[in-house]
């Protein structure tokens, strides 16, 4: 199963602008916001990531909503937790 999470932007890369540093529950790992370039992305934004792309920025009323419904179905979300976990930038 292949799953959007919400992560919060922590940082743009200021040598990549098409990337940004993520924070998705507490695993901080570059991902890929060229699919927003028409968009206004910076710190404390929320964006919804798949495959390390974000696809959409959302508010954070919706990501904790998404992530409680991630919680909620156990297994698949841990499973994604944890191949960001093996994935993750300091």
């Amino acid at each position: 199963m292949c799953l959007g999470i919400p992560g919060e932007v922590i940082e743009i890369m200021a040598d990549r602008p098409d990337l940004a540093k993520v924070d998705v529950s507490g695993v901080k790992r570059a991902i890929n916001i060229g699919l927003l370039a028409d968009q206004e992305i910076g710190p404390g934004d929320w964006v919804l990531i798949h495959v390390g792309f974000a696809l959409s920025k959302i508010d954070e009323e919706e990501a904790k909503a998404a992530m409680e419904f991630l919680e909620s179905i156990g297994k698949a979300y841990e499973d994604e937790i944890a191949a960001l976990k093996e994935s993750q930038i300091l």
